[in-house]
Formats: structure tokens, sequence, C-alpha cells
């Protein structure tokens, strides 16, 4: 911002990023909407009615998460019924898990990342605890159904695609993925992409590379056609697009519904 220079960030998801300045731009979405989604999705499409929380309160992404779930689970008529806190890195959860069985949840929320994510499935199994955990997109990653395995079977998260959603783009992306890097690819890597191509879209429109032409050329994106879905940048820089939900089920993650924003 200082320098004048243009900048897309593929995967901030914190609103504070782009209130930084005009030259800041991000083509995820933000966490207020994917908190929203994730209570959306827990409510209507899970048919939950009371829901327990379990956040990591040391770091900003989890908390703010939560409280957009909560906010949002309690407008459409839900109910919290435990709020337990961790610090990321901890290794037992066996006391915050103990008290959320106490509460009799429907399911339980957890805006943490994968690493975790899988002690706090594998713990809460052990402790008899069947109900689906539901998570945001920290979750995204390969290793969270290596290491959880049965665990996590039945469990949902939020994130900006799935690789198995039947769209020409998703398609032959995941497929030139593939060729060159021999995997499958994540979100991360999805979103990535979807930055680059945007930005070289606006180049090719801008009136100049000058940092000021070239701002106004991403900023006036509307529906461009993304891996991770249709983008349009609104006044605060921020991608207004729909969250992915994906379950997983038969050891894969697969999609599982679409949340359009408002």
């Amino acid at each position: 911002q200082e320098y004048g220079v243009p900048m897309i960030t593929p995967s901030s998801t914190n609103p504070d990023v782009t209130k930084v300045g005009d030259m800041i731009f991000r083509v995820c979405f933000i966490d207020p909407f994917q908190g929203e989604a994730c209570a959306k999705f827990a409510r209507g499409e899970l048919k939950a009615a009371k829901v327990a929380v379990l956040f990591d309160q040391a770091s900003a992404y989890s908390v703010g998460l939560k409280d957009e779930f909560n906010k949002a689970f309690k407008a459409a008529g839900g109910e919290i019924v435990s709020e337990q806190a961790y610090t990321q890195g901890a290794s037992d959860f066996n006391a915050q898990l103990t008290r959320i069985r106490e509460s009799s949840p429907d399911a339980i929320f957890i805006p943490g990342y994968y690493s975790d994510v899988t002690n706090i499935a594998l713990q809460s199994r052990k402790l008899g605890m069947k109900m689906p955990l539901l998570g945001g997109d920290g979750w995204d990653s390969e290793e969270l159904g290596k290491n959880a395995g049965e665990s996590i079977e039945g469990c949902f998260y939020s994130n900006h695609y799935a690789p198995d959603q039947p769209t020409e783009e998703i398609q032959a992306f995941v497929t030139k993925y593939k060729a060159d890097f021999g995997g499958v690819p994540d979100g991360l890597a999805a979103l990535g992409y979807d930055g680059a191509r945007l930005l070289f879209e606006a180049m090719g429109r801008a009136k100049s590379l000058s940092g000021t032409d070239l701002r106004d050329a991403i900023g006036q994106a509307r529906g461009f056609k993304g891996v991770t879905g249709a983008i349009t940048l609104n006044d605060h820089r921020d991608a207004v697009k729909n969250v992915v939900m994906v379950e997983r089920r038969g050891g894969q993650w697969v999609f599982r519904a679409s949340i359009e924003p408002k």
C-alpha cells in the first residue's frame, strides 16, 4: 500500500487484510461469511439444533470463525450448548471433550487447523462421541484424512472448492495439476491459480501497468470464472463468492453443498 503496488492475496480470509488500503485485494471469501455458511449448513443440511464449539483461543482466525458461527447459528434458531477453548499445539483435549459430551450436542464446530483437529477427532471417538465434527478451511490438508482415519468419517468442513465438482473449470484445472505435480490440488492451490489468472486478465484490460491503472482493472473484476467459483470483487476489494462444504465419505473428501452469499 505504501509504494502503490497492487497486491492480491489468494487465501487471507481475515476481514482486516483488505482494510489496509485500496491496493489490497483477495480472491477468497472472508471469515464472517465462512462462519455464517457453516452455521447455515449445520442448521439446514445437518438439522442440528444444539452445537458445541471447540476453538483455539490464541488464534484470531479461530476466534473470528467461532464468533460468526455462534451469531449465525443462534439467529437461525439453534443453541450453542457448550463453548470450550484450547491453544494450538495442545495434545490432550479430554477435559474439553468430556464437558462437551455432557452437553449432548448434535454436532461440534471446531474452527481450527488440521493438526489439532486430528487429535480432537481421535480423542472424541475414544470417548464414544459419534456426532459429526464441522470446521472451516483450516482443515484443508491431506494430512487430516491420513492421520485421523476413520475418526473423521462423516465430518464436514467449508472450503473454497471441491476437486470432484463437475464444472469445466475445475476438471480442467485438476487434470493439468495432476499432470504437473502428481496429486490432487487442495484449496490453496486452486486459490493461487485463480489469483494469478485474475491478475493476468486484469493486466490485459488495464490502461497501463502503473499501480493505479492496474489497481482499477483488478477492482473491476465481475463474475470472473475461476476454479473456486465466479469471483466478483466488491467495494471493499473482497471476493463475493460461494462457500463449498465437503464431506469425508469412504476415505475421500467429496462435494456436499454450495452456500451462496446473501
